[in-house]
């Protein structure tokens, strides 16, 4: 299956992006925890040239924590200021207001030096879609500012909120990138729901998921679906949905079915903490 999703929408929000970037003091950056490169849209890179950076580690606790602090220092290696959160808990979120403090220290220390003083930062929050942006405004913010939902493509435009004297946010559209050049990078961000399922074929996204677990974490399918692991994912997926009682009229096996809560077993946590790359 080819990975591929760009809908029209998108090039509007980098463009509207592109516009407010001259606002900007400070970009944070949410990536999902499980594939904390894959979920980096490259266009950001370019787009925040020169501003401070805070990447936030969202869904850490769905990430394997072992890999979480080796993200965290590789983040740092790289320059940004990092913290592993969880936006729908609010584990991790008092602390960034300190670490935005911390990240724009020069530019307050500038105003200061002109006399300004008391001029907010102004945040823009970007990452891609389904990566979890509105519940971290939300769960930051301590009330519902923006809508959020499990599929992608819910902020829909920009808003300003202000979270207070000291600091302002933009909310952007989650976007992703006109082209995947890396196949694994678009196979990755399907397992995350970052793209429209209803493009995707789910036995095929099931098998390929199939495959990568039983590299990365084999016991977390014989654990959770008590099945033999065997060499075709096909054959994999089958056992699986004959395990969950899959079946069409006729009793056929519904490898459909069966995709499905495999890939939301993996997307709720319930096939354990699991991070798809490795630093």
């Amino acid at each position: 299956m080819n990975y591929q999703w760009y809908p029209g929408h998108m090039t509007k929000a980098k463009r509207m992006m592109q516009e407010n970037i001259k606002l900007i003091d400070l970009i944070i950056e949410l990536v999902d925890a499980r594939i904390p490169l894959s979920s980096r849209n490259p266009d950001i890179d370019e787009l925040g040239k020169g501003k401070a950076r805070i990447v936030l580690l969202n869904k850490s606790d769905l990430a394997d924590p072992i890999y979480n602090k080796q993200w965290f220092s590789y983040f740092t290696e790289q320059g940004a200021s990092v913290l592993e959160i969880n936006s729908k808990s609010g584990a991790g979120i008092k602390a960034i207001q300190g670490l935005v403090q911390e990240a724009c220290k020069e530019k307050i220390e500038r105003d200061r030096k002109r006399g300004i003083v008391n001029r907010p930062i102004r945040a823009m929050v970007v990452g891609i879609p389904n990566v979890g942006k509105s519940t971290f405004i939300n769960s930051f913010a301590g009330k519902a500012c923006t809508k959020t939902g499990n599929k992608p493509g819910v902020t829909k435009g920009k808003q300003w909120i202000r979270l207070n004297k000291n600091l302002e946010l933009l909310d952007t559209p989650g976007i992703l990138w006109p082209k995947f050049e890396d196949q694994q990078v678009g196979m990755k961000l399907a397992f995350i729901g970052s793209m429209n399922d209803e493009i995707i074929i789910m036995d095929e996204l099931a098998c390929d998921l199939l495959r990568t677990l039983k590299e990365l974490y084999p016991k977390a399918i014989s654990d959770r679906y008590e099945v033999t692991l065997r060499e075709k994912d096909i054959e994999v997926l089958s056992d699986i949905a004959e395990s969950r009682k899959c079946y069409t009229k006729g009793d056929v096996l519904d490898l459909n079915k069966a995709a499905a809560i495999v890939i939301d077993d993996f997307r709720s946590g319930r096939l354990g903490r699991i991070t798809l790359e490795r630093p």
